[in-house]
């Protein structure tokens, strides 16, 4: 529940005060910021959004400020907080190159590297993809998915090509700070790696060699070099707004280009980094899937030939699964605390049994017998640990 400060306190005093001064030094001019709002944020960030009071340039009424005030704390997802503010800060920049009709999110309207602080156009109060598909009757759900996989194919399509621009934005970035940056994928391999064990000593359930070999294969698609575009990294449903122009995405905090399919199949399993689930019924995943493919098929025309698009979906959808697993099955409170307030939140359990579901299905459609009879055994392991799965479930 946000709440507007009558007297705001330190930080958020301080914060204003460095966002009018980075406004000063932008623009040129005076610019008076008041009404703080206090969005949130992270444990690491300080989020608001101020008033508009005075200015002589054109602004909108309303803006966001975010800054990074933890530095020192532990590494998120690998990466220092220094290389989530860089990489969040690039991403922006990024975005503001793009035509507005493609631009994911908000306009960056200034930024300080090193205050680590962004200045962010205001979407409003807009409903999150969770509430949405929360709220909305079955078929109205279906068309914002659609929506949804379309606007993350417009982004892809007009990114593709793009990552030396990026890259060179972020080099610049990093060459201001002395670190040396633990970036993705390593992290992700190391998840992938230790999915097995945990498999093993939780559910008692072991990974035939053939089916880790599969695995490993389809690992490339974190590092190869094919269907690159840019992707804001952490989709969550409550990092993905629905406005009236269109669906927005939050949080660049880990955004960079990787395997564009990665992404596609993030929404089919449901968001494996947190525990949300939409709940996809196979009607929707494949409209979802025509949807994305409608948009980005002018630049990747191959991805319709044959069943290509189908075995790079389940490569991402294995991936993704098993990563999810090994990011949830531990008992790692901290993190069902953090995520416990997101709007499609469920039991870890629970979510990893639909993802499971979920890819036991799309194995057995592409005839991958071994990795359709694992999914399935975990499935069932799962299923002996909470109370019994639906069959909505189980019918996916």
């Amino acid at each position: 529940m946000t709440a507007i400060m009558p007297d705001p306190p330190e930080p958020a005093r301080s914060v204003v005060a460095a966002a009018e001064q980075l406004l000063a030094k932008r623009y040129g001019v005076v610019v008076r910021l008041t009404d703080p709002e206090d969005l949130g944020g992270s444990g690491q960030a300080i989020v608001l959004r101020v008033r508009v009071a005075e200015s002589p340039i054109k602004l909108s009424r309303t803006l966001i400020i975010k800054q990074i005030h933890d530095r020192e704390s532990a590494p998120r997802n690998g990466q220092t907080h220094v290389e989530s503010f860089l990489r969040e800060a690039v991403s922006y920049q990024f975005a503001n190159s793009l035509d507005a009709r493609h631009r994911p999110g908000p306009e960056l309207l200034a930024h300080d590297l090193d205050q680590h602080l962004l200045i962010l156009s205001d979407l409003g109060d807009v409903p999150t993809l969770g509430a949405v598909v929360q709220e909305d009757p079955e078929a109205d759900a279906t068309n914002v998915l659609m929506g949804l996989a379309q606007s993350l194919g417009r982004m892809h399509a007009a990114t593709a090509g793009r990552s030396e621009d990026f890259g060179a934005l972020l080099r610049r970035a990093r060459s201001r700070f002395p670190m040396s940056p633990v970036l993705p994928p390593e992290p992700f391999l190391e998840a992938l790696r230790e999915a097995p064990r945990l498999l093993a000593d939780r559910l008692g359930v072991a990974t035939p060699a053939g089916v880790q070999q599969r695995v490993n294969d389809y690992a490339e698609l974190l590092t190869g070099p094919s269907y690159r575009a840019f992707s804001p990294g952490d989709l969550c449903p409550d990092n993905i707004v629905v406005s009236a122009s269109g669906i927005r995405f939050l949080d660049y905090e880990s955004g960079g280009f990787r395997d564009a399919t990665l992404d596609l199949g993030c929404l089919l399993v449901s968001f494996p980094q947190c525990s949300c689930d939409l709940g996809l019924a196979p009607e929707q995943a494949d409209a979802m899937v025509d949807a994305w493919l409608a948009e980005v098929e002018g630049v990747w025309p191959q991805l319709r030939e044959g069943n290509l698009l189908r075995d790079r979906l389940l490569a991402a959808r294995t991936v993704w699964v098993w990563l999810s697993t090994a990011w949830h099955l531990p008992d790692d409170y901290s993190r069902r605390a953090a995520e416990r307030e997101h709007s499609r939140a469920r039991p870890a359990t629970q979510a990893l049994a639909s993802r499971w579901a979920g890819l036991a299905l799309a194995a057995d459609a592409a005839g991958t017998e071994d990795l359709a009879r694992h999914a399935t055994e975990v499935m069932d392991a799962l299923s002996s640990q909470r109370a019994p799965i639906s069959r909505s479930i189980r019918a996916r």
